[in-house]
């Protein structure tokens, strides 16, 4: 058999199409009573399917309900602590603007002292902090070759000079010889001139005396002693020219002999540093023994009683920055007041520095090279909305702050700043004056729109 037998209604074993038979039977002809005997199983077999069912559906709509109520309720607030922030409230009044900077104190009159000349430090005379005179010797230094060449420099001064005195001789002695000649032709032309108006006398008065001859080589003789008398006196005013040349060449040489030994002598001198500059020697650089160049720092005098602020203000806040501005000078133990006396053209690291002048009478503290914190007051705005800078504040830019309520909860905000300062930031716009807002870095909540602080 393919299928296995099945019992019918009337107990008979029949096939597979025997059982689809009894099944189309079973729904169209009455009940047996023994068909009526298995209707509660069915019914008690549906009813736990229906409970099944039904159990699924409210598990769903309570999971849904759920999910639904959690999406509605905020997440759990990040806390944060209020002892590890700062607080500023918003405010309306007037708005200082300030810039500020480090820098030092530096002495108004100050002097380098630099070698003039090289040489071996011999010996220190003077240390740091010792008060000096224009014409105090700080150091000495050695070196032969300056005195060899002071020593040359005087021997040719004076080989110049009796060269000189030579000159001025030989040229005396050369006027001289020369005026005895003029003397000397100048007599034979005044007795030649004589003799020739006798004959030219004795020859009027009686003619054929004097023979023609002799009147004619008396007048030759005479026109040649005028001639040479001429050129003789000539030749003593040309001498008398190129002497007079001749000694300026000579004195104008032994002129630059004499500046040339001059400096030779500075040179000598200069080995014996001098401080040049009344105040009090601030640093010395050099050590016995050390071999110093021309030109080289050997130290700095400084005046102790004026002293000025050089203030290093970065290139982007210098802006605005003119003389005679009120500054304030912090040397950390006080706070100087002055004013802004020079500002450097030149933009150095990215700062420029501001010089700002101080009281003539500064405390005791007050130091050449002390650090300070110096700060320009630019000007000041009335009536405006302003706070405590925050921490990542920038000039005319929106920056992210919270803003707290009264229930200690702070809100993440758009504010847009304006002018900085250098402790206050201008609020154009998204605070209100009497808003609480956090100062402090908050970048780390950056993430959630609300926080709570506790």
């Amino acid at each position: 058999m393919r299928g296995r037998a099945q019992a019918d209604d009337t107990g008979f074993a029949v096939g597979g199409a025997g059982r689809q038979r009894a099944t189309i039977r079973e729904l169209t002809e009455p009940k047996s009573p023994r068909a009526a005997m298995d209707v509660p199983r069915d019914k008690a077999r549906w009813s736990r399917r229906h409970k099944r069912i039904a159990l699924g559906v409210f598990v769903t709509l309570t999971l849904g309900g759920l999910t639904a109520v959690l999406w509605r309720v905020d997440p759990a607030l990040p806390v944060v602590s209020a002892d590890a922030i700062w607080i500023g409230a918003v405010e309306q009044g007037t708005f200082v603007r300030e810039v500020s900077g480090a820098g030092t104190l530096v002495p108004i009159e100050r002097r380098w002292i630099t070698a003039a000349t090289s040489g071996r430090v011999e010996e220190i005379l003077v240390q740091p902090g010792s008060k000096v005179a224009p014409d105090t010797v700080l150091m000495r230094l050695a070196n032969p070759d300056v005195d060899v060449q002071l020593l040359d420099a005087r021997q040719q001064l004076a080989d110049a000079e009796a060269a000189l005195v030579a000159l001025r001789s030989g040229q005396e002695s050369n006027r001289l010889a020369q005026q005895a000649v003029i003397a000397e032709v100048r007599t034979q032309y005044l007795e030649a001139k004589h003799r020739d108006e006798m004959n030219r006398e004795l020859q009027r008065k009686t003619p054929g005396l004097v023979a023609e001859v002799d009147l004619v080589r008396g007048g030759q003789r005479l026109s040649q002693l005028e001639d040479r008398l001429d050129i003789e006196t000539r030749r003593l005013e040309v001498g008398g020219e190129s002497a007079v040349e001749q000694l300026a060449a000579q004195e104008k040489q032994v002129d630059r002999l004499r500046a040339i030994v001059r400096f030779s002598e500075e040179r000598v001198d200069s080995l014996d540093v001098r401080a040049r500059f009344a105040g009090v020697l601030t640093e010395s650089s050099a050590e016995e023994g050390q071999w110093v160049a021309a030109g080289e720092t050997l130290g700095r005098v400084v005046q102790p009683g004026g002293l000025k602020a050089e203030i290093r203000i970065p290139q982007s806040q210098a802006v605005g920055i003119v003389l005679g501005q009120p500054a304030a000078v912090d040397t950390r133990s006080v706070v100087l007041e002055g004013r802004v006396s020079r500002i450097d053209p030149a933009v150095r690291d990215g700062t420029i520095t501001v010089d700002v002048a101080l009281p003539e009478r500064l405390p005791d503290g007050a130091r050449p090279n002390m650090s300070v914190f110096g700060t320009v007051v630019l000007e000041r705005l009335d009536g405006v909305t302003h706070v405590d800078r925050p921490v990542h504040a920038s000039a005319n830019a929106t920056v992210g702050v919270y803003r707290l309520d009264e229930d200690g909860l702070a809100e993440r905000v758009n504010v847009v700043f304006g002018q900085i300062s250098v402790n206050e930031v201008e609020v154009r716009e998204g605070l209100e004056p009497g808003d609480r807002i956090v100062l402090s870095d908050m970048s780390e909540w950056d993430d959630y729109p609300r926080v709570r602080i506790e």
